[in-house]
């Protein structure tokens, strides 16, 4: 069996990815070790620049539909972060499984001809300067590329000899799926007390998942967890149980913080939780790597249809890297300040943080990481979204999967990887947007074939 493309993972960073690359008629493949699809998740949150680039793939509605939104997301005590005023079609955290977001994902990629292998564990992998070379058991696959999604135990990473540098930041995290008698009024319910803390999400179906963790109750990830244990830690964290009834599953596990320090060898590239795993604090892991999906795809494509200009796919460990550990840093911050431990400390918290988050500056810095609304990279800021003068907007016109050129002249040539577009309010600038929904070009519109021309051909 060959394919150009084996993605081991079908999660959502590998179904976003390989829904992009068989959108532009690349032959894609992913392998799952799972035999089947499961609805146990740990992500519930999806943020605005997620959402941003689900509307790049005409898939934002649907997930925005069947879930909750978050305005103002409470970190700790009376800490806040606004997120309504965030520039952005979705100034909110959404709160939805990430089984829905998987489902989505998956019906995507194989309506664009994906192909998916359930119950394919990796057991071997190697590469020469053509190609790479999988074993699953006694199956054996070839590829072009190859990309490890699969997550932080990762077969991929560890057969590439790749060290894991980090630590465990949280152990002993507990997760239960249960029944409330009398639900949070709140749609996520967040608090941290110092030796403890609580977090009550919905499914949306009459079940919740509570997030817990207990400084005085440190134990092994294979001790059970009781639903007395859940009451107890979510009563001292809330003042209430909520009426915990029955529990469908229970669960306890630890946290780490680590970094690959490469995301690309040769023919082989990492993204998500294979790359970087982080605290749950602040919600970012499944959005990091559906970000990371998003800024592969793309350049991944340009090097398989033979136009990427030179070192085009270096850069998405470039970009990416920096943004894997900023996420590191920010979500640590935040599970390092919910649990100080003394009540002075946690006051001076308290004061200090409403203090610096009234600040507009850094209530904009704040919320933009959190959100990943506010991150770019190096030469290539967030493009935001704009009204086009035929009625529909910027990242509409993203869902082609090519660049889109903003301006309201003619560029000829490039057809199979640039839509021109005309803003509905235009000027004598024109905007490069890379099909990740980041500006990789902005200047005088007579210079736009130029720009055209060196971002989208092959060197010669």
């Amino acid at each position: 069996m060959h394919t150009t493309v084996a993605i081991i993972g079908a999660g959502p960073t590998g179904l976003l990815l390989a829904g992009d690359l068989a959108r532009a008629g690349i032959p894609v493949t992913l392998f799952e070790r799972r035999a089947n699809t499961s609805n146990l998740t740990r992500a519930f949150g999806v943020h605005a620049r997620t959402l941003e680039l689900l509307d790049a793939r005409a898939l934002a509605d649907r997930i925005v539909a069947g879930g909750a939104k978050v305005e103002h997301l409470r970190l700790f005590d009376r800490i806040r972060l606004d997120l309504s005023r965030l520039p952005s079609r979705y100034p909110f955290l959404l709160i939805t499984p990430q089984s829905r977001v998987e489902e989505a994902l998956e019906e995507r990629a194989v309506a664009a001809g994906a192909r998916i292998e359930r119950g394919a564990a990796l057991t071997g992998l190697r590469q020469d300067d053509e190609r790479a070379t999988l074993e699953f058991g006694e199956q054996t696959v070839t590829a072009d590329w190859v990309v490890g999604a699969d997550g932080v135990h990762s077969t991929v990473r560890d057969a590439l000899g790749l060290p894991f540098p980090g630590k465990a930041v949280l152990t002993s995290i507990m997760l239960a799926d249960v029944r409330l008698a009398t639900p949070p009024e709140d749609v996520l319910a967040v608090n941290a007390v110092g030796d403890a803390f609580a977090m009550v999400a919905p499914f949306g179906d009459g079940w919740y998942r509570i997030f817990a963790w207990d400084r005085r109750h440190q134990v092994g990830d294979d001790v059970p967890v009781t639903l007395d244990e859940m009451r107890g830690v979510t009563r001292r964290v809330h003042g209430t149980d909520f009426g915990i009834t029955e529990a469908r599953w229970l669960a306890r596990f630890h946290s780490d913080e680590r970094q690959s320090p490469r995301y690309r060898v040769g023919r082989i590239l990492l993204a998500g939780d294979a790359a970087h795993v982080h605290s749950p604090a602040g919600g970012q892991g499944m959005n990091t790597g559906l970000q990371d999906a998003a800024n592969l795809s793309w350049k991944l494509v340009a090097t398989i249809q033979g136009w990427a200009p030179a070192g085009l796919l270096d850069t998405y460990e470039a970009e990416r890297h920096p943004v894997g550990r900023l996420v590191l840093r920010s979500s640590g911050a935040l599970i390092r300040m919910a649990m100080i431990h003394s009540a002075p400390a946690r006051a001076l918290r308290n004061t200090l943080g409403n203090m610096l988050l009234g600040l507009p500056p850094v209530a904009r810095r704040a919320t933009g990481v959190v959100s990943g609304v506010g991150i770019g990279y190096p030469g290539a800021p967030r493009a935001t979204d704009v009204a086009l003068a035929e009625g529909s907007r910027l990242y509409q016109a993203l869902r082609e999967g090519r660049h889109v050129l903003l301006t309201d002249r003619s560029v000829p040539g490039h057809a199979d990887r640039l839509l021109v577009a005309v803003p509905a309010i235009s000027g004598s600038e024109a905007v490069l947007v890379r099909p990740d929904g980041y500006v990789a070009w902005r200047g005088p519109a007579a210079d736009a074939p130029a720009a055209v021309s060196r971002f989208l051909s092959p060197a010669t």
